[in-house]
């Protein structure tokens, strides 16, 4: 087998948005292995990786070039003679002995086989990596050149490119490629910062890690956990849980260095909601407990170099922590002197949506929908005072704790404690991770909240396309699927959206998402459960979890492929639905067992205790229905008999298809 090659690529630019990098990586992989593959190169991405100031790839078993391959051209009909033959023939550099007769469906052509040598790797590479690179699908990109020159997100300084021990001859937006790299800019000192650094494929990373950049994501995020650890170590302390927080700092850095600094205890007289904020989304720390799971005055922060022998780094990020936290106290104590109940009349002056009005709009139709819901006094009081945060100074600064300052206002102002709850937790669920309200009050008025948005956007057209979703109306419509689903309120949801065929259509859509990627249903039992109906969402949950338990057994699979057969039939005939069986038209055996049977299991099912054992009894009449289809001719000659077995058929189905549409179940 002939030698194959490594390849490396990296792009060196200005500081990219940590929060773009991992789907950039993604694009970057799929569309090198799209153009190998599309240039019948062997290898494959061993991987993609980046820091802040770099993206790498690194593929490897590419072959130099591409084997030789075989084109046949086709040419005159034979029928055209010897002259057209040779003229053919002259073209292609060959004689008229090198055609060979191609059969066609329009007769017979002469034609030649045309050898085509391959192309060097590099070659391709060369060609259409350009493309590739600067087609990244970032969320916004800039010139850094003349306008209508190539953009990116941020200006490309410089780029890597090896194949094998060679430079590949590589130009992107006027930067041509080399086997020059630069290291952290700072770390290792200024001439450190500025210096190039050569590397092979072989010394890449290690040559980057001298010059203090760890290229790998996965050894960055090791060494702020371990660093974190030994920080805390012996002192009886461990940090806040923030995973989303950490990959923000593995690909915010590419020395990272974690440090531990200190805040007066003062500052824990405010909440722990506003403390933990100010830190993780203003700072970018964590927040660090106490054993007892009390907030301790300490925060850890992760710098982007090797150490802090002087402490500034540390003393800057407690002084601008303290400022944070000197601002959260005064606008807490500030807020206090118009309490929430004296704020609802403000959310007229913020606007929810140009052409649906203000909060002050929006509050008054949420507080309606509570009563629809079936809302008690404290779900109206929460309903009508949820959004008055957004007129605080708190929220106005810290707009990630809308809803929770409102419940911390609101317990502080002596609202009743299940409304402050409800305020504080009718954002949620946030995401599918996320939980729902804790009590039953804070559902009601999250349902109506989200209702409403949904309800009130879709009336004007606000509908989500494509990527496109600036109300996060999917995110709405999938916490209220989840809400009906987990939690205490029992409310039919196709009677919530209000006659909207589209948003009846797209709720459906996100009930099958639930269900599917949340709950992990198999596509055909839940068609087989919502074509029986969704309005329930607590029933439909229930009947997927019976079909999934019933589906093993022996005689499920077999009496939904009957199930199907009976549809078919039916539909086939043309039958009415609905026709009475007539006993004494019965044959005995096979037909009349049947009907015997069909009583018994029609009893056992409605007696039956939760749709599992119903499904069970269901599929107990399979033998019944197997020998009935070995033995019997449904379309008999006699009209009436064949009548009456398709009546029996369409009783069978109608009686059954109230869990499920067994026909909707894919058998083998």
């Amino acid at each position: 087998m002939a030698d194959t090659l490594r390849f490396l690529l990296e792009i060196g630019a200005e500081e990219i948005p940590d929060w773009m990098i991992v789907p950039a990586l993604e694009y970057l992989r799929a569309g090198f292995e799209k153009l190998i593959a599309e240039n019948r190169l062997s290898g494959r991405v061993a991987c993609v990786d980046a820091t802040p100031r770099r993206l790498v790839l690194i593929a490897s078993g590419l072959p130099a070039g591409q084997a030789d391959s075989e084109e046949l051209v086709s040419g005159p009909p034979k029928s055209a003679g010897q002259g057209a033959a040779q003229g053919f023939a002259r073209k292609n550099g060959a004689t008229v002995d090198q055609l060979e007769i191609i059969a066609t469906p329009k007769g017979e052509y002469f034609g030649i086989r045309k050898k085509i040598a391959g192309r060097r790797t590099a070659a391709l590479l060369s060609e259409q990596l350009p493309s590739l690179i600067l087609g990244i699908p970032w969320p916004k990109t800039m010139y850094w050149g003349p306008k209508g020159t190539a953009r990116f997100i941020r200006p490309i300084r410089w780029i890597v490119a090896l194949l094998g021990d060679s430079v590949l001859p590589l130009e992107v937006a006027g930067i041509s490629a080399g086997n020059l790299t630069q290291g952290h800019r700072t770390a290792g000192g200024r001439e450190l910062g500025r210096r190039q650094i050569e590397v092979t494929i072989d010394t890449y990373e290690p040559q980057l890690e001298q010059a203090f950049v760890i290229v790998r994501a996965a050894e960055r995020r090791r060494r702020i956990e371990s660093g974190i650890a030994q920080l805390v170590e012996g002192k009886g302390l461990r940090p806040k849980t923030d995973e989303a927080l950490l990959d923000t700092l593995t690909y915010l850095t590419e020395w990272p260095t974690p440090i531990l600094g200190s805040f007066k205890e003062e500052y824990l007289a405010l909440p722990a909601e506003v403390l933990v904020t100010v830190m993780r989304h203003h700072q970018k720390n964590f927040s660090v407990e106490r054993v007892d799971g009390t907030l301790a005055p300490n925060f850890i922060a992760v710098m982007n170099v090797g150490s802090d022998p002087e402490g500034w780094i540390v003393s800057g990020n407690e002084r601008v922590l303290r400022a944070r936290f000197n601002d959260a106290r005064f606008f807490w104590d500030v807020d206090q002197q118009k309490p929430l109940r004296d704020r609802v009349e403000s959310l007229a002056n913020v606007t929810f949506q140009a052409k649906l009005g203000s909060y002050l709009d929006k509050t008054h139709r949420v507080v309606s929908l509570v009563r629809e819901l079936g809302g008690n006094a404290d779900a109206e009081r929460a309903a009508l005072l949820a959004k008055t945060d957004l007129t605080t100074d708190m929220v106005k600064e810290f707009t990630e704790l809308q809803g929770v300052v409102g419940g911390l206002y609101a317990r502080h102002q002596g609202e009743p404690e299940a409304v402050a709850l409800a305020i504080y937790d009718h954002y949620k669920p946030v995401s599918m991770e996320d939980s729902i309200p804790r009590t039953a009050t804070g559902q009601i008025v999250a349902l109506a909240d989200k209702l409403d948005t949904l309800r009130e956007c879709f009336r004007i057209g606000m509908i989500p396309s494509g990527s496109r979703d600036p109300f996060a109306l999917r995110r709405a419509a999938q916490g209220v699927v989840k809400i009906l689903i987990e939690g205490e309120v029992t409310a039919g949801l196709k009677a919530l959206v209000a006659g909207n065929q589209q948003l009846d259509e797209f709720f459906e859509d996100r009930i099958r998402y639930y269900f599917r990627e949340i709950r992990g249903y198999a596509y055909d039992e839940l068609n087989a459960a919502m074509a029986c109906g969704w309005a329930d969402l607590k029933d439909l949950a229930k009947r997927l979890e019976a079909i999934k338990a019933v589906r093993p057994t022996e005689n499920f699979e077999p009496l939904a492929a009957a199930f199907k057969r009976i549809r078919n039939i039916l539909k086939q005939a043309g039958a009415p639905a609905g026709p009475e069986v007539r006993a004494d038209l019965l044959e005995d055996g096979p037909e009349r067992g049947l009907w015997a049977d069909f009583g018994r299991v029609r009893e056992d099912v409605r007696q039956a205790v939760g749709y599992t054992a119903a499904l069970a009894a269901i599929a107990g009449l399979r033998p019944a229905v197997d020998r009935f289809f070995d033995k019997v001719l449904v379309n008999a000659d006699d009209a009436a008999v064949r009548a009456n077995r398709l009546a029996l058929l369409d009783a069978i189905l109608r009686e059954f298809s109230s869990i499920a549409d067994f026909s909707e179940i894919v058998t083998s």
